[in-house]
């Protein structure tokens, strides 16, 4: 009981935002992690179990029954949820995939602007929690465990500064990481030549119109995310 007290005095007490030059270096930081090849493949990782995270969030709140989620060391998923193959409750999962970043980083804007980076990062140790009761394969259990250990590390050793020096990178790499994606998907449908095994094609295949459109739309909700996030946190 001492433990959970404790957590819950670090999760709900508010720190100071942080100052303008820690804003800018920790938005550098992550876009260094976006503009060289090894990082990228190596933080690219976050980006997926957030990802997957999101479609089987959606798929639960639609009533779909979540059958589990797999990490791939290519940064690729798959999270297999059961229920009706059609209907809005399969588009709004199938939709949930690639916005996911990008709602969450608008969410953690939105804390850090309240003085909860704390908290926040409390909040992404628990949402990796019960994620991990999903996973279903040996990769995927490795990725999110050691995701969970630096979760854990930050916020129980770390000095409160570092705490929120970390939390504002996070915010950022989730912001600017989820328009990426969105650029890569359209990449790898063009290389895939219309074989039709990405978030927009199973779209439009639901919604009979051309993945293009969603492809699209993916990109219109990053980038204005991004746009809102990053006026949340610089302003």
């Amino acid at each position: 009981m001492d433990l959970i007290s404790e957590i819950w005095q670090r999760a709900t007490s508010t720190q100071e935002p942080a100052v303008p030059t820690v804003v800018l270096l920790t938005a550098g930081v992550a876009l260094l992690c976006l503009a060289l090849p090894r990082l990228w493949h190596l933080t690219r990782h976050a980006l997926t179990i957030v990802h997957e995270g999101a479609h089987a969030t959606v798929a639960v709140l639609t009533g779909r029954r979540l059958a589990g989620i797999r990490l791939h060391s290519d940064t690729s998923g798959l999270t297999v949820s059961v229920g009706r193959p059609r209907g809005p409750g399969m588009v709004a999962t199938a939709f949930a995939g690639y916005v996911g970043p990008a709602v969450l980083g608008l969410g953690a804007a939105w804390l850090l602007g309240r003085g909860y980076a704390a908290g926040l990062l409390w909040l992404l140790v628990l949402a990796l929690a019960l994620l991990l009761l999903q996973i279903r394969n040996w990769y995927g259990l490795w990725t999110v465990l050691v995701s969970g250990v630096v979760l854990v590390g930050v916020t129980w050793w770390a000095p409160l500064a570092w705490q929120v020096t970390f939390a504002y990178t996070v915010t950022w790499f989730l912001l600017l990481g989820a328009p990426r994606a969105v650029l890569e998907l359209q990449h790898s449908r063009r290389r895939a030549r219309g074989r039709g095994q990405s978030d927009a094609d199973i779209l439009g295949n639901l919604t009979r119109t051309p993945g293009i459109l969603w492809v699209g739309v993916f990109l219109l909700v990053t980038v204005g995310a991004l746009a809102l996030g990053a006026f949340w946190l610089v302003g």
